[in-house]
């Protein structure tokens, strides 16, 4: 789960600096191939912060194998996207399409990933073992205490459904126009638009994982760590399920092969969201948690 975690901050400094680069000009969406290379090459470039906050979340957790979570975080999701994208292109080279993607990009892309991606990745998680944990704000016990039974609404499904709604209805209008982009080929100008909605989703995943996090500790079930990364994470089911509503109202995309690669990118793309939404979830609650324990004063 740690991996998880190194992944989503991956992505999110991999959009903060995409989108910076793009108010800055230095990216132009009329060259959507120019676009692509340098988010990849970013997402590649950012293996430093994703191996540090994979290790201080999981020496924070005490773990102690810190070799196999780096080669998980530098290799789990990464490997499932390159398997299904692989079997996808075998699916459509076996189709005879234009939209393969040639044999050439996949070595450059295995280069990438294993020559660059993999070390950095294991140069920050080094930097994250080797740093002190700070102090814990308040004394714990070592035998955990007996969680009450919980009421129906704080359940993992319903904090889950509600908690995924807020940061879905803030990128829900601009949604829309990326994938207006993205599938009927229309130009995306408004960077300084998206850098905007961005931090606000930045700001609605914290809200809503603080203020669920808060009901689950007042119940006294102290097991928030997950289900805080579960709780705004959910929003990427709600992506998923808005994009077979895009499908059947703004496409028309006939074909099976067609067909299969709308709802594989979609299925990919969700994935990526629901990590980013996830990290920011999960970071937010261990502060807040972090906060509220150091202002308890105990005499």
């Amino acid at each position: 789960a740690a991996a998880a975690l190194g992944t989503g901050v991956q992505l999110l400094c991999m959009s903060f600096i995409s989108i910076a680069c793009a108010l800055l000009g230095f990216l132009s969406p009329a060259n959507r191939g120019g676009l692509l290379t340098a988010t990849l090459l970013l997402f590649v470039l950012m293996g430093v912060p994703a191996g540090y906050g994979a290790s201080r979340t999981f020496k924070s957790l005490r773990g102690v194998e810190w070799r196999a979570l780096t080669l998980l975080t530098a290799t789990a999701y990464p490997a499932a996207i390159f398997v299904v994208f692989t079997l996808l292109n075998l699916a459509l080279w076996s189709h005879g399409s234009t939209g393969a993607v040639p044999a050439g990009t996949f070595v450059a892309l295995l280069a990438m990933w294993f020559c660059v991606s993999l070390p950095l990745v294991f140069v920050g998680a080094f930097l994250g073992f080797k740093r002190p944990l700070p102090a814990p704000p308040t004394r714990t016990n070592e035998i955990p205490r007996q969680i009450p039974p919980q009421g129906w609404f704080l359940g993992r499904a319903v904090t889950m459904a509600v908690g995924g709604v807020l940061p879905f209805g803030a990128v829900f209008i601009e949604l829309f126009f990326i994938m207006t982009s993205v599938w009927l080929q229309r130009f995306y100008y408004v960077f300084g638009f998206l850098a905007l909605v961005l931090l606000l989703l930045v700001i609605t995943c914290a809200e809503i994982s603080i203020v669920l996090c808060y009901f689950q500790l007042c119940n006294e079930d102290y097991n928030w760590w997950w289900r805080a990364f579960l709780t705004s994470g959910s929003s990427g089911l709600y992506l998923f399920g808005y994009s077979i509503m895009y499908f059947h109202s703004q496409l028309e995309i006939d074909g099976f092969v067609p067909t299969l690669m709308y709802f594989t990118y979609m299925a990919v793309f969700s994935t990526l969201f629901f990590l980013v939404t996830g990290t920011i979830g999960f970071y937010s609650c261990q502060k807040f948690v972090w906060a509220i324990y150091a202002a308890i004063k105990v005499d």
